[in-house]
């Protein structure tokens, strides 16, 4: 095996990532718990070793029982090698500081700790860097194209020993309006791009016409619409309302899922609860039809319940203490403006006053960290809990309903919100996942965390998963017509794009 720029590929390259790299997280990542064992008995962590044995071997052991290392390494740090002829040039414990800091500006950066995770965390997209990789980067990513080309050295073969990949370009187009992206697909000017569930009807329509097939990959999703409500929310009234089931269940049922189908999702959303999809870990068979049932008649009992009986001059719901109560839907994008204009409606209708604010990217992500969002539409998709976590189980600040739950693991109890009841419950099961000495144990305790997601349905789902729509030009070949698309298994990656192919 050789990297990208002929330089060949050992053991060594293995051996310097873990040194030199991971273990001193120049890259800006902690090292990540693939490489920690667990006690079982007194859940102790303990760091792995990782040693050469020849050019071409090297050993990775634990202290205690790993089952699930290999699948870990893959998922979370998803490479275990750097390129040590190239990092050995500008990492500052080679070249200093000083030197450091003059090649991070060089390549435009302000600051080394910048630089270091762009050429660490992120080196395949920089032109400079030898790769392993199919398609070696030509240009900047953040152009309007990306160009690769082909990884002369690449290390994989077809069948018939042919040399991988096929194809010698891939230039990525951004197309950051979907109204061109649909008119792109139907002019013919793209060989292939995803599109949302809600292009499927005219997508659908032109297929023939404008030469590409319509393919419906299979998604981990819970829901393809929902909400999350933030189980920390720093307002004391919203986090007790939030964080009772009587409330979760009454916007449950608050809302007409039929019509969110038809409208929303053209039908392909079926109108049921979020839940996990039948044939992965965690499915219970009845979840989906939970709190599915529209009955307005219900919510209004329930929000009763609550002690939400006063109202104000517009009729809408106050505080049990009389203050107003606003339930702030934040959005880092408009796509899901018919959605929650018609959950607005139907919460409204049972007295639930929402405003619906719309902030770009950055902004959302750092309301997120200062727990300052009370709900949001994102939604959950994972294969499998034990081997990615952080949607379910509070490890840091991620998913918006988990809050600053997450806060409190990652900063060792020093910031955040102590998880209690059912919330800690759920870091003791994950705890018996990572010290688990089988297989068996894992789906055992993974079975556990999904169980209680069920048990308070902390995400609220109003249609079901739809599939991830790839419009692919019949041009193409080689690209799969059924696929599991999953950020687990790298998403397009698991196609094996490296076999598709523009037919002569």
């Amino acid at each position: 095996m050789k990297w990208s720029d002929g330089v060949p590929f050992t053991a060594d390259d293995v051996i310097f990532y873990w040194e030199h790299m991971l273990t001193k997280e120049t890259f800006g990542k902690k090292i990540y718990d693939a490489y920690y064992s667990v006690d079982p008995v007194s859940g102790e962590k303990a760091l792995a070793t990782v040693t050469k044995v020849d050019d071409f071997t090297f050993k990775v052991t634990h202290k205690y029982p790993s089952v699930q290392f290999l699948e870990r390494v893959a998922i979370d740090n998803k490479w275990f090698f750097a390129p040590a002829h190239f990092q050995k040039t500008i990492l500052p414990e080679f070249v200093g500081e000083a030197k450091a800091l003059e090649i991070a500006k060089q390549w435009g950066f302000a600051d080394v700790k910048s630089f270091l995770v762009a050429t660490g965390y992120y080196y395949w997209v920089n032109p400079q860097i030898p790769t392993l990789r199919a398609w070696v980067a030509k240009n900047d990513p953040n152009s309007d194209q990306f160009i690769m080309e082909r990884n002369p050295y690449f290390w994989k073969v077809d069948s018939a020993g042919n040399q991988l990949p096929y194809m010698d370009r891939i230039v990525a187009t951004k197309v950051q309006d979907p109204a061109q992206r649909v008119l792109g697909a139907l002019a013919g000017d793209y060989n292939l791009l995803g599109f949302d569930f809600k292009d499927f009807t005219v997508l659908k329509e032109n297929e023939k016409k404008a030469g590409y097939s319509v393919l419906a990959w299979t998604t981990a999703a819970w829901s393809s619409t929902g909400l999350q409500f933030n189980q920390t929310i720093a307002d004391p009234n919203l986090r007790k309302l939030f964080q009772d089931i009587k409330f979760r269940e009454a916007v449950s049922v608050a809302v007409d899922r039929k019509e969110i189908s038809e409208i929303v999702t053209n039908g392909l959303g079926a109108p049921i609860q979020a839940s996990v999809p039948e044939g992965l870990v965690g499915y219970q068979k009845g979840w989906a039809d939970q709190w599915s049932k529209f009955d307005q008649a219900r919510a209004n009992q329930l929000l009763d319940e609550l002690g939400l009986t006063k109202r104000d001059k517009n009729n809408f719901r106050l505080n049990a203490d009389g203050s107003d109560l606003t339930i702030t839907v934040t959005e880092n994008t408009t796509n899901t403006a018919t959605f929650l204009e018609l959950v607005k409606k139907y919460y409204e209708k049972v007295g639930l006053k929402v405003d619906v604010k719309v902030v770009d990217a950055g902004t959302h992500n750092d309301l997120k960290y200062a727990n300052k969002i009370a709900a949001t539409t994102e939604n959950i998709s994972l294969v499998n809990v034990a081997f990615r976590p952080d949607t379910l189980v509070p490890l840091r600040v991620l998913t918006p309903w988990l809050g600053n739950y997450g806060l409190y693991t990652s900063s060792n109890g020093k910031e955040g919100v102590k998880p209690e009841g059912d919330i800690a419950l759920i870091m003791d099961y994950w705890n018996k996942v990572k010290s688990s000495t089988t297989k068996e144990d894992i789906t055992k305790w993974s079975n556990e965390i999904i169980k209680l997601n069920q048990k308070n349905q902390w995400l609220i789902g109003y249609t079901g998963p739809t599939p991830n729509l790839i419009v692919v030009s019949n041009k193409m070949g080689n690209v799969p017509k059924n696929l599991i698309f999953a950020d687990e298994f790298r998403s397009l990656g698991h196609g094996h794009p490296s076999q598709f192919y523009i037919k002569q």
